[in-house]
């Protein structure tokens, strides 16, 4: 077999090990699953839903990020998929993040925050949206690992005219 034509192709299987500026965050490497509650003053009542978070990288000083939600009926039986969203985390010295986070809906967020004690808060630093895309203004997402190994996630939002206010939370256990 030929050699491969891009460095380290051979070797796809093995792990890299994590870049030094993901040390504040390598707690959360890995998969998460959980269940959430969620409201917002547009949306018919509270909802429950489960969450699926992946938390992953390269060896590069970036985490990947993705995560896919299901809501969820009175017996915990998926209803339907409700968010999903992908992007990346770019980890910058003194456990600073800059987040980019695209979903389908035609929403991309840049966030800036700081990753320290096993706690990331980001904050919305700007938001782009497609001509059909609801008017999202600004959110915060803070992710917080529990003394028990889980972790937490609430989602505060500002869009279709309403404050900034809770939209989202849920705690989520690690998967696998």
């Amino acid at each position: 077999m030929p050699n491969p034509p891009y460095p380290d192709a051979h070797h796809a299987d093995e792990k890299p090990a994590p870049h030094p500026l993901l040390a504040p965050v390598l707690a959360l490497l890995g998969h998460w699953h959980g269940q959430g509650k969620g409201e917002y003053p547009t949306l018919d009542g509270d909802f429950t839903y489960a969450q699926d978070v992946t938390f992953s990288h390269d060896g590069r000083p970036f985490v990947h990020y993705e995560a896919r939600a299901w809501i969820l009926d009175a017996d915990n039986a998926p209803v339907r998929p409700a968010a999903r969203e992908s992007g990346w985390w770019r980890l910058q010295p003194d456990g600073r993040i800059e987040a980019l986070i695209t979903q389908p809906t035609g929403i991309a967020e840049i966030l800036v925050g700081k990753a320290t004690d096993g706690t990331v808060d980001l904050a919305t630093h700007e938001v782009a949206l497609t001509p059909t895309a609801k008017k999202v203004i600004a959110s915060r997402r803070r992710y917080v690992l529990t003394d028990d190994g889980n972790l937490t996630f609430d989602h505060g939002l500002e869009a279709v005219g309403q404050s900034l206010q809770h939209h989202l939370s849920a705690r989520l256990r690690r998967a696998g």
